[in-house]
């Protein structure tokens, strides 16, 4: 079984930049397209962004998109998620979720990691 852990959350001010890992071990991290979801208090879970095992294809969320870039180093088993232009609105504790196929629910993804906590303060 892979497991996935997050890093990097903090508190930041609006305009901000911020970057997430999800770090995976356990068995091979090989073949697994991951995707970062957010839920903020009250609300469902939201997809974020994902990305491909091989990197080459990738999808956003409006609400993000042009401010937020996933990315990986598969020799790290490691998926990023950079924030630049943080607003009060993306407070929420990330996750990041992994499925040996593509999607963009979290219906859609079989393994998660804890989370990680990000405030943005106006």
């Amino acid at each position: 079984q892979v497991q996935l852990v997050e890093s990097g959350g903090g508190l930041v001010q609006a305009g901000d930049s911020l970057t997430l890992s999800c770090a995976a071990s356990g068995r091979s991290f090989r073949g697994y397209n991951t995707g970062w979801f957010r839920q903020a208090p009250g609300k469902e879970r939201e997809f974020v962004a994902r990305i491909t095992w091989s990197g080459g294809n990738t999808y956003y969320a409006d609400s993000v998109k042009g401010r937020f870039t996933i990315s990986r180093d598969n020799a790290k088993s490691t998926v990023y998620l950079q924030m630049n232009s943080l607003k009060p609105e993306d407070t929420a504790v990330y996750y990041c979720a992994a499925a040996p196929w593509i999607s963009t629910t979290a219906s859609g993804f079989q393994l998660w990691g804890q989370g990680t906590q990000v405030t943005v303060s106006s």
